[in-house]
């Protein structure tokens, strides 16, 4: 039995987890970290490394300031890619110019930059869409590249951090202080589980009072289109349907409207039309949503074509897509964010909407201080 004890454990080594571990360490804490896979695999992985700042609301707000903060002193010590570019929101109609124009007037223009329909073409290139009317510029929101940040904050915590580190260890009971697992018993003052969507498997009872399920999203890359180089994040129209910052305005709903009488299969499939590039000059392009239990792995290949001719469209060019996946992540129709105490020294930590890139380093920095 191994009774390796710690001030905390971890269990999921996902972005969640991973921010929790680099926020102790840096505390002083003593951290173990336990996740089933060999490497970072989960919904930290597949997104758009989009680290959504500006758009958040309410409480939500604060802790995504401070999220930033935790990113940029991260990517200060690991050295992981995460330029300060942040968002560049497309208006294709004068309804969505019209929230953008709200939020300019709620947030300022520290906060939200208001552009013109040139100048929003001027930093896309190429041949953009001519029905764009203007747009707006959210330079708080960070990138990183999804594929390999979570992989590197995880090695730095290995290496260079003392943070222990056990993959490929499943968890089979957490109680009081001690997690027992595939490989032994791990023993902590305190025990954080980040296991996102998974946690139905450990606290079934907590995941059914907050009624979490699956969200299931399709995604895609392709190559950038030529001169294409920008790092910002670009959201669009659909991108006002989905986050609380922008749904929060008064126009949002005639935004909805708008988009369901020309275009209803994007409301349809919750779409959230928007783009990110890689490092390497890829773009990933997406994104739908469906909700349930249990996803199953079947994707339909027109709703992807149909987000990627959206994309292309506001470019203005083809789009030629080499990679199809499926990301996963845990959403609760009664919060964004399920943070709850199952025994005196055990806490779940979930992000219950799609804001988990966005939201880890700030949640992380709140959790850490209240041990």
């Amino acid at each position: 039995m191994n009774t390796s004890n710690t001030d905390l454990i971890v269990v999921g080594a996902g972005i969640v987890g991973l921010a929790h571990a680099f926020e102790a360490h840096r505390k002083g804490y003593t951290v173990r970290i336990i996740e089933r896979d060999a490497r970072p695999n989960g919904a930290s992985i597949r997104n758009f490394g989009h680290c959504c700042i500006t758009a958040q609301d309410g409480g939500l707000l604060d802790t995504a300031y401070r999220s930033r903060e935790g990113w940029l002193a991260a990517a200060k010590s690991v050295g992981f890619w995460a330029p300060e570019a942040g968002a560049y929101v497309v208006a294709r109609s004068a309804a969505e110019q019209r929230v953008l124009d709200e939020l300019n007037s709620k947030r300022g223009n520290d906060a939200v930059q208001l552009l013109t329909a040139g100048e929003l073409r001027s930093v896309l290139g190429g041949n953009p869409d001519p029905a764009i009317v203007g747009g707006a510029h959210l330079p708080a929101d960070l990138r990183v590249d999804p594929r390999t940040t979570a992989g590197e904050i995880a090695g730095w915590l290995q290496d260079q951090a003392g943070v222990a580190i056990e993959w490929n260890t499943s968890v089979r009971d957490i109680r009081d202080g001690t997690v027992s697992t595939s490989r032994g018993d791990f023993q902590a003052q305190k025990v954080l589980v980040c296991v996102g969507h998974d946690m139905d498997y450990l606290f079934p009872e907590l995941a059914a009072r907050y009624q979490v399920q699956r969200c299931a999203l399709q995604m895609a890359l392709a190559p950038a289109p030529a001169g294409y180089s920008l790092d910002a994040a670009v959201l669009t129209g659909t991108s006002m349907t989905r986050y609380d910052g922008f749904t929060a305005m008064p126009g949002a709903e005639a935004v909805r409207r708008e988009i369901y009488g020309h275009s209803p299969e994007l409301i349809d499939m919750v779409a959230n039309v928007m783009f990110t590039r890689r490092p390497d000059g890829s773009l990933i392009l997406g994104d739908s949503h469906v909700y349930g239990q249990t996803i199953g792995p079947f994707q339909d290949e027109w709703w992807t074509s149909r987000l990627v001719d959206e994309i292309a469209r506001i470019l203005g060019t083809k789009l030629q897509v080499t990679q199809r996946w499926q990301g996963v992540y845990a959403s609760s129709p009664l919060t964004s964010l399920l943070v709850e105490d199952v025994d005196p020294r055990t806490k779940v930590v979930t992000v219950t909407s799609g804001i988990g890139m966005t939201m880890s380093f700030g949640i992380a920095a709140e959790t850490v201080d209240s041990l």
